[in-house]
Order: structure tokens, then C-alpha cells, then sequence
């Protein structure tokens, strides 16, 4: 099992990520979810969203799109099942990283 990656809000509510093993078995669940260059000083955020279903990889265009610059991008993802949740807190990572790949870092 892989370790738990924990992202901090702008609100200053802290969130555990867990990178995604992309070949395996998703479930088909909401989940927030990020795509970030992971170093030893922790994960750069280049991008964060939300789906309704994982398992259908509507996030794969955007991870591919997000290789081109950052080659080493991996995905987090965070089981969520409300999408009010999910939007919050997708909202609240945007808010506090400012990824590039979010418009401009806005939500």
C-alpha cells in the first residue's frame, strides 16, 4: 500500500491523497483528485478535479496533457462520494496551490 500524501487547503483543512496505481482496478466511486510532480520537499499541484465515477478516467486526458510538461506528474485521488464535498474541497486545494494547469490557478 502506498503512503498517504496529505494536501493542505486554504481553509487550512488538510486532506490524505493516495497516488493511483493507474493499470489497476478503479472503483467506480466520486473521488477528488490531483495530478502533482512528487519530490522529497512533497507534491507540487498542477492540477485538481473532481469526477463522479473513477473508474471511467475522465481525468486521463488531463494526466496525459499534464506529462507534456511535467513528466513525472503522478495522480492522487481521494475517495468522495457527495459532490458538494467534492467540489469544496477541489475548490479549497485550487484556492491554497494555485495549480498551472487549473486555469490559471482560479476555481
Amino acid at each position: 500500500m502506498t503512503r498517504p500524501i496529505e494536501l493542505a487547503g486554504k481553509s487550512g483543512a488538510r486532506y490524505r491523497y493516495v497516488a493511483l496505481e493507474e493499470e489497476r482496478f478503479l472503483p467506480p466511486a466520486g473521488a477528488n483528485y490531483v495530478i502533482a510532480e512528487l519530490t522529497k520537499d512533497g507534491a507540487r499541484v498542477v492540477f485538481a478535479g473532481e469526477t463522479d465515477n473513477l473508474a471511467n478516467q475522465t481525468w486521463r486526458p488531463t494526466l496525459e496533457q499534464a506529462r507534456q510538461t511535467y513528466a513525472k506528474a503522478k495522480i492522487l485521488t481521494r475517495l468522495n462520494v457527495t459532490r458538494a464535498v467534492r467540489e469544496a474541497e477541489r475548490i479549497d486545494l485550487i484556492q491554497q496551490h494555485e495549480p498551472p494547469l487549473n486555469s490559471g490557478g482560479r476555481a
